[in-house]
């Protein structure tokens, strides 16, 4: 079973901590790692590894559906600009990684001085362990993307 499926089995058993909201088709997490303070991702139902092979008409809901995930974490978090990827270069499963950015969040990272993607940023520094969030400032970020995605949702419908 891939990464992504076993993420959304501990969601399904209740096990995942970082688990925020059930979609029609996908499932809104909170990043492990909070670097880029409210990264979140959106992971398929689906198991594919590429977006044409979704059913039409799925896809295109998804699509929708992880444009109101990104606004509300723009919302949420606070955010300048969202950066969205979708890479499975790795965890071959569709699923959204959704950055909120914010003007100098590269901290010396950049390469012109004016910005850049996420991956500018080392994943030595990105993914060290007091990036991870846990406990009461876990429990805030969720409950603040899931009040955030609910007034999306109300808007958007």
């Amino acid at each position: 079973m891939c990464l992504i499926c076993n993420v959304i089995e501990m969601i399904k058993r209740g096990e995942n901590p970082y688990f925020v909201r059930e979609l029609e088709t996908g499932y809104v997490v909170i990043g492990n790692h909070q670097y880029f303070p409210g990264y979140s991702l959106f992971l398929c139902k689906e198991h594919t590894t590429e977006l044409f092979y979704l059913e039409d008409d799925f896809r295109d809901k998804f699509m929708r559906e992880m444009s109101m995930v990104a606004e509300a974490v723009m919302i949420a978090f606070g955010a300048d600009k969202m950066n969205y990827e979708l890479l499975g270069n790795e965890d071959s499963h569709v699923h959204w990684h959704l950055y909120p950015r914010r003007k100098g969040d590269l901290d010396g990272y950049s390469v012109n001085g004016k910005g850049g993607p996420v991956w500018y940023v080392p994943w030595s520094i990105m993914g060290h362990e007091k990036y991870v969030v846990t406990g009461d400032k876990l429990e805030e970020m969720r409950i603040a993307l899931s009040n955030a995605l609910d007034k999306v949702m109300e808007k958007r419908g």
